[in-house]
């Protein structure tokens, strides 16, 4: 069965590769001053709006995981992801970029996205394990995503949000990887390197900022 799971995971792990950067409470907004987007560059303005995308994907599988299980860890991510997502919201504000995020929940502009959350909610639906894996693979990729949006971008500002948001992602991994523990299961990571991993599993739990 942990073979299978394992092979069911890299038949959807294609997408995560292919989606790249190609395709706390809620934050108070008010008096912010739009900066003109064009002080963007392209790339800025993608990251921008595929984070947000990435971060309403982890929020919204989370969610549903909390509705079918009944597991307090989905439902606590799934609050921390919505704060990550309005992080994003203040920066695409601030710069007057195009929020592609839906109200709905598992709809997405990104039509690769919207794949991938169609894929993840069937795998989870397997079992609460499956469920669990998935989890660990969102902050898996979601490490990584954001380790590149940092690589390339010299923006103080987004290089901030981006170190907050990827803090927050090694917590998460921590917690599902735990649980998976717990059912004697382990996580094999996917996207970042097997050191990385290591050393984000065996640290502590970490403050992310305000």
């Amino acid at each position: 069965m942990k073979n299978l799971r394992i092979s069911s995971l890299f038949l959807f792990a294609a997408f995560f590769v292919l989606v790249g950067f190609s395709a706390c409470d809620k934050s108070d907004n008010s008096g912010i001053t739009p900066v003109p987007s064009n002080m963007l560059t392209a790339s800025d303005q993608e990251a921008l709006q595929f984070m947000r995308e990435e971060e309403k994907l982890a929020r919204d599988v989370y969610t549903y995981f909390n509705d079918k299980y009944g597991l307090q860890i989905f439902g606590n991510i799934a609050s921390s992801e919505q704060t990550h997502m309005n992080e994003i919201l203040v920066l695409m504000e601030k710069y007057g970029v195009e929020d592609p995020a839906s109200e709905e929940m598992g709809i997405f502009t990104n039509a690769s996205l919207q794949q991938l959350y169609n894929d993840l909610i069937a795998l989870g639906n397997n079992s609460i394990v499956d469920a669990l894996i998935v989890g660990a693979t969102i902050e898996d990729v979601d490490i990584r995503d954001l380790g590149d949006a940092i690589d390339e971008t010299i923006r103080t500002d987004f290089i901030a949000v981006y170190d907050k948001l990827e803090c927050g992602s090694r917590n998460h991994m921590r917690a599902f990887t735990n649980q998976l523990e717990m059912r004697g299961e382990t996580y094999t990571p996917q996207f970042i390197s097997q050191e990385m991993f290591d050393a984000i599993i065996n640290g502590e739990h970490e403050q992310c900022g305000g």
